[in-house]
């Protein structure tokens, strides 16, 4: 019981200190730019994969079609969550921090075979949640 007030104040030191991941590095200038975001999940609809007859889940198109996938894990290995960006990597490379009016920070973790030019797709923990966002054209924060 005596610890209680001082674990109370951490936990109240962490949460208004955020997220420092998906903070942009100090000394960066950030550009505005007009993008279409939309948002995705990881289930099947979403990220293209479908179970197998020992029902492992596997690609359902695409040059990996057939091949394993680890299903909520992004193109970089990283576990997909809440800030979790897919973009092209043409256009933005992995890591690239943005700031998404409505969502907050995120960073480039993730691509998609649907995602060129200035698109962006903001990762959910549901489909549900996804559809709720659905499709916006809107100005986008970036830090290269």
């Amino acid at each position: 019981m005596k610890f209680l007030p001082a674990l109370l104040l951490a936990a109240c030191i962490l949460l208004a200190s955020g997220c420092a991941s998906h903070r942009p590095a100090r000394g960066t200038t950030p550009q505005q730019h007009w993008m279409e975001v939309t948002g995705y999940c990881d289930c099947k609809k979403c990220c293209g994969w479908e179970r197998n007859w020992y029902g492992r889940p596997i690609y359902a198109y695409g040059s990996l079609k057939g091949k394993r996938k680890k299903v909520g894990y992004t193109s970089t290995g990283v576990k997909a969550g809440k800030g979790t960006i897919a973009a092209d990597p043409k256009r933005y490379r992995m890591g690239t921090t943005m700031y998404i009016k409505g969502y907050g920070y995120g960073t480039v973790e993730d691509v998609g075979g649907a995602i060129k030019g200035n698109r962006i797709d903001l990762f959910f923990k549901s489909h549900k949640e996804a559809l709720r966002w659905g499709r916006k054209k809107m100005m986008v924060t970036v830090w290269r």
